[in-house]
């Protein structure tokens, strides 16, 4: 597939609303009131100011703290309350979007992401270096390139269900070998789990970004390239062919040619494969557009026909920037 990345948005993101409208904490877990009679739990609290402009859904861009000992305390409840099967599914979308951005602002101030890891636990420590490792592999991807002024020619649109994406990452393994978790890791980077919905610079298509020559290729593109289990069908078959069963890095760098892109997506691989439940914050999070103007935050329902100076964009929609 060669270098033809979707540009600064994430992926993270893997990501990045108010999507889906089931969510998921494990394989074989909703967070539905189950049959059982479980109630759902509300989350922790989020920063919040009534000052912020707003998206239509009412979200504001979310709130990082200052004081890392508050960063770490708030990263905590977030991560406790994404795992936890009985936290409402009305609150996930929220929960996604902060831990994103705790993630991503962590990710570019190297002593105050110090400071936060001395103070969390050892297991949300492990969890936030894997983070962090990811996102500061895909900034190294681009260091050396201007923040662009133009936001893309997408359409932001909702994500297939989780746990239909959950199956078909699972029936692909099936099929080729290749791990489920490394399927959730492309499709989270290369579209944020099949929001972005747009045409790269290279004319990469559809949720696991194939150019039309690959999918062409006899064997790997079956039915429409646009069609979430097709494409991560395809993707698991393009992984084989390009070597993933004896070395998956070999197969990666076939998907895109850069050491850091294959680091960053077997990093978020590794999050999954110690806990599965983490594919539930990555599920939840938002589109993020790295430009000259900021983070910003491409919602559902952003639709650009044709890219557009980033500054028009924000006064239209001003809850796209961070405070």
């Amino acid at each position: 597939m060669g270098k033809r990345h979707l540009a600064l948005m994430l992926i993270s993101v893997g990501v990045l609303s108010v999507i889906g409208s089931v969510a998921f904490n494990a394989p074989s877990t909703t967070n539905e009131l189950d049959s059982k009679g479980k109630t759902a739990s509300k989350g922790p609290t989020l920063p919040s100011d009534p000052e912020l402009p707003v998206m239509a859904d009412g979200r504001h861009y979310p709130i990082v703290p200052a004081d890392p000992g508050e960063i770490a305390s708030l990263l905590i409840d977030v991560e406790k309350a994404l795992e936890d099967s009985s936290t409402s599914k009305a609150e996930l979308p929220s929960l996604g979007h902060q831990q994103q951005v705790i993630y991503r602002v962590l990710s570019k101030d190297i002593k105050t992401s110090e400071q936060v890891l001395t103070k969390l636990p050892e297991r949300w420590r492990q969890v936030a270096k894997r983070h962090l490792a990811a996102r500061r592999e895909f900034l190294s991807m681009h260091r050396n390139s201007n923040r662009p002024h133009l936001l893309p020619a997408w359409r932001i649109i909702p994500p297939e269900p989780g746990e239909k994406l959950l199956s078909y990452y699972r029936k692909a393994e099936a099929a080729t070998g290749i791990d489920w978790e490394v399927l959730a890791a492309l499709n989270l980077v290369e579209t944020g789990m099949g929001r972005i919905d747009g045409v790269s610079v290279a004319n990469a298509q559809g949720p696991m970004q194939f150019l039309p020559s690959t999918w062409r290729e006899h064997g790997i593109g079956e039915g429409d390239i646009r069609d979430p289990h097709d494409a991560i069908q395809a993707a698991a078959r393009y992984l084989v062919r390009r070597g993933g069963l004896q070395d998956i890095r070999k197969g990666l760098w076939g998907y895109n040619n850069s050491d850091h892109y294959v680091k960053a997506v077997l990093e978020y691989a590794a999050l999954l494969k110690e806990d599965p439940r983490a594919l539930t914050g990555l599920y939840y999070w938002e589109i993020h557009f790295a430009s000259e103007m900021g983070d910003l935050w491409l919602p559902v329902g952003y639709n650009q026909s044709k890219p557009i100076p980033a500054s028009s964009y924000l006064k239209q929609f001003p809850a796209s920037k961070p405070k």
